[in-house]
């Protein structure tokens, strides 16, 4: 008995389409061939209005955010698809959650599911186990294949020669270790950024300084020829990763980031290239190879910029407690010699300060209440403004 009724083929076929990445887009183009060429089947059926959802090409189907699944099943829940195809169960989900719910949602609308391997109606408890044991063995073959991969990637990286991409001033020798690139300018370039560093000791004032000399820094581009080195003008970032990479210590890391994964809209969303403190690195191999800097040195620098960035969030709060004194001084004091005072809060050039400054200006008086609102202004704009400030209220 044939599972395709007139009902199925007086509403639409939809062909599903998709590749987990984009490496797969490029190299494999086999397998996008005979999933396109189930258009050609599902009109050999009887189907005369076939859709392809695409949408989803290089997209992981292990609970990544997939546009094309999510108007699939939407089709399937307005009741307008007659059938869905796919060349297997993996090309329509990864996880058991997806899978399930195409199930359900074709089983209550009386919608087919074929495969390059037959016909389907999940009403029926048959097709609906064989279904499932589908569903159940793509999930576990891709669990299984991501188990080998990462145990194989964990073993080469302990021996210190797993190398996903070189970072720039570097370049992979003849007998695949890292040197140092041949190029005299890109190893000027780079020893010129850790020495300005020592001696300006912020990653921001670093890169100003670039610019302010009109000096290029190389990056890594990588496009269909492989990869390249540009010169662009300096960005905070640039500085920033040169600064905090550990590879121009000499040193071989893996692991320095992880994902994280969090709920969001009732789907797993995860998050890749979260930094990991450095004690959570999986390996770390010193004196690996040819550094730029000492490891004494990286090591400071990053005790710099940490500094640094923690000076940040306490300034704030210096800033508010110490216009709050003012204010308070203000309202206490009552004398004509205080009240007609005036703060100044300055930031220095190269690293972040906050100094109250009193001066009295000559022969100069005011109410107590006019300096506090004064000072309750001052309050309010230091506490919100990070660049130099000087406000001065005089009133007779």
């Amino acid at each position: 008995m044939s599972r395709i009724t007139p009902e199925h083929l007086a509403r639409e076929a939809y062909v599903y389409v998709r590749q987990s990445t984009a490496d797969q887009l490029r190299n494999n183009r086999e397998s996008r061939r005979r999933q396109y060429a189930l258009v050609a089947r599902a009109r050999s059926l009887g189907w005369e209005h076939v859709i392809v959802i695409d949408d989803d090409l290089g997209r992981s189907g292990g609970g990544q955010l997939r546009p094309g699944f999510e108007r699939l099943l939407a089709a399937i829940c307005a009741g307008t698809a007659g059938a869905v195809l796919a060349i297997e169960a993996s090309r329509l989900a990864r996880n058991g959650r997806d899978w399930h719910t195409l199930l359900e949602f074709c089983a209550f609308v009386n919608s087919l599911i074929i495969d390059e391997d037959g016909i389907y109606d999940p009403r029926l408890v048959n097709d609906r186990l064989l279904l499932g044991l589908k569903g159940t063995f793509s999930e576990l073959e891709l669990s299984i294949f991501r188990q080998r991969s990462q145990a194989a990637l964990r073993l080469k990286a302990a021996r210190g020669d797993l190398y996903t991409t070189v970072a720039i001033g570097y370049r992979r020798s003849a007998d695949d270790r890292l040197e140092q690139d041949p190029d005299l300018r890109i190893r000027e370039a780079l020893s010129l950024v850790f020495r300005k560093f020592s001696e300006i000791g912020s990653v921001r004032q670093l890169a100003l300084w670039l610019r302010q000399e009109g000096i290029d820094l190389p990056i890594a581009v990588y496009g269909r020829q492989g990869r390249s080195v540009q010169w662009r003008p300096p960005r905070y970032n640039t500085v920033h990763r040169l600064l905090t990479n550990p590879v121009y210590a000499g040193a071989y890391v893996f692991g320095r980031t992880g994902s994280r994964a969090r709920f969001e809209a009732g789907r797993k969303v995860i998050t890749h290239g979260v930094a990991r403190p450095r004690e959570e690195w999986e390996v770390l191999i010193r004196d690996h190879h040819d550094g730029y800097i000492s490891w004494e040195e990286y090591d400071r620098n990053q005790k710099v910029i940490a500094g640094n960035a923690n000076m940040k969030g306490t300034m704030v709060g210096a800033r508010c407690a110490m216009a709050e004194g003012f204010s308070l001084d203000c309202s206490a004091a009552g004398t004509a010699d205080a009240s007609s005072r005036y703060c100044t809060m300055r930031v220095a050039t190269l690293a972040i300060s906050a100094m109250p400054r009193w001066t009295t200006p000559p022969t100069r008086s005011a109410s107590p209440s006019a300096v506090c609102a004064s000072m309750r202004r001052c309050r309010q704009k230091c506490c919100t403004r990070s660049h130099r400030w000087q406000l001065m209220r005089r009133s007779s």
